[in-house]
């Protein structure tokens, strides 16, 4: 075994170590939030899947930005079974071990190299909205330095893996032009064919240090771009498919009952019920009202978090957003995620019980935030991946109202009169209908 493939193998296991070692850090952290079901209707969760994540139908709402970003994620996908040639290379000491495929590996190669140039075209023309066009929804207060790194960061990665692809190969192309040992012919190279004008006049030699030089940089940037993924927002690209899965199958702007307050509602309403028995207590820890901290929402909420592409959809269709009110849905999840991530960091440092005096209500999330949300539903119904803001900001402001009864006054008149007179309006039941009466 020589030192190439001992360094391969090394590289691999640390990777994939590491790599494992994050994920399970990131499903730790989700497995705080609350329990809920989602295991209805599988055969619905499986179709919504499909056409959301899979098909991703809603990226077409802007089609130009849509069909370039299934550019990109179509690359993704099918160039996985080039890398997955390029590791059993590596772990076994050969070169193109799947070419005894013949006309398949050469309808494979081309493929792969087609969408190799789609999607370095496509990081092109985002690099170049982001930095030049500058597109509004890109930015805001949310955006600080390293939301908008990490997404320049991804796409000129996948540029320079792209290009390192298309240029091993073309090197891989004239070396087996000149019949250099251990370089299998194979078929043509469409795209990387055009460059191999560039090496004539090269030595073998050389030409084999580029070629093995851009080999290691494709796999390793391959890796390193893995083990990138969980403190990326671009981890979407494995939760997507999740996250959309367990996504509401119900109307998304229906609010969920609290247990608790159900119950006592239905009490106060059962004809058959004694008027002076006091309701039964409840069993274990009382129920927080709404939520305070990522551990009262659920272990979706928290999921969404993870699984927020930053996209600024929610924020773009967002009205209070739109009139200059505090509230960002896009902030909202981003907020969730990083207080997320110091819960985590602070129980592994400190033990599961750890407190650090901190919470997402007001270190992280503002209540003007959380009364500026019409709860119209728009960020929802806008998100390319299913997530639900709306939850989250219906839950913070659940626990300010019913736990700290801050509400503006305004509200606050409202929900008694609904109390006392069955509609937000301040005139008794009896007079509701005099309306009809008047000329």
């Amino acid at each position: 075994m020589n030192i190439s493939i001992i360094s391969f193998i090394a590289l691999v296991l640390v990777s994939i170590g590491l790599f494992a070692k994050n994920v399970k850090t990131i499903i730790r952290n989700i497995k705080l939030g609350k329990d809920i079901d989602r295991n209805d209707n599988m055969s619905g969760r499986f179709s919504l899947m499909a056409k959301v994540a899979l098909g991703q139908s809603k990226m077409q709402a802007r089609p130009v930005v849509g069909i370039l970003h299934f550019v990109v994620y179509a690359g993704f996908i099918i160039i996985n079974i080039e890398v997955l040639e390029i590791v059993l290379d590596g772990l076994l000491g050969t070169h193109r071990l799947f070419s005894p495929l013949g006309s398949l590996y050469t309808f494979l190669i081309s493929t792969f190299e087609v969408l190799a140039l789609l999607v370095l075209v496509a990081c092109v023309i985002f690099l170049i909205r982001r930095n030049v066009l500058r597109i509004k929804r890109f930015f805001g207060k949310e955006m600080t330095s390293w939301p908008k790194t990490d997404a320049n960061l991804i796409l000129i990665t996948e540029v320079l893996l792209m290009g390192a692809f298309l240029l091993m190969n073309a090197v891989d192309s004239q070396l087996q032009n000149l019949g250099s040992e251990h370089y299998t012919q194979v078929g043509s190279f469409p795209i990387s064919g055009l460059l191999i004008g560039v090496f004539q006049g090269i030595s073998e030699h050389s030409l084999i240090i580029i070629e093995r030089s851009t080999w290691w940089f494709h796999i390793v940037g391959i890796f390193a771009f893995l083990n990138y993924l969980p403190y990326s927002k671009h981890f979407h690209i494995l939760l997507a498919f999740p996250n959309v899965f367990y996504s509401k199958l119900t109307p998304q702007g229906q609010f969920t009952n609290m247990e608790a307050v159900k119950k006592e509602v239905e009490l106060m309403f059962d004809p058959n019920a004694d008027p002076y028995a006091a309701p039964p207590e409840p069993v274990g820890e009382p129920e927080r009202f709404g939520a305070k901290d990522v551990q009262d929402l659920t272990w979706k909420q928290l999921m969404d978090a993870y699984t927020c592409t930053e996209c600024g959809r929610c924020t773009d269709v967002c009205p209070a957003n739109i009139t200059g009110k505090e509230l960002s849905p896009r902030k909202i999840l981003m907020d969730t995620r990083d207080r997320l991530v110091e819960v985590g960091k602070g129980i592994d440092k400190n033990g599961k019980d750890y407190d650090d005096g901190k919470s997402l209500l007001r270190d992280y999330i503002k209540e003007e935030e959380l009364l500026a949300c019409t709860s119209c539903n728009a960020c929802t119904e806008a998100c390319p991946v299913n997530n639900d803001p709306l939850s989250v900001i219906v839950d913070l402001r659940r626990y300010l109202i019913m736990e700290e009864s801050k509400a503006p006054a305004e509200w606050t008149g409202m929900l008694t009169n609904i109390e006392n007179n069955g509609a937000p309006w301040q005139f008794a039941q009896a007079d509701r209908l005099k309306w009809k009466d008047e000329d």
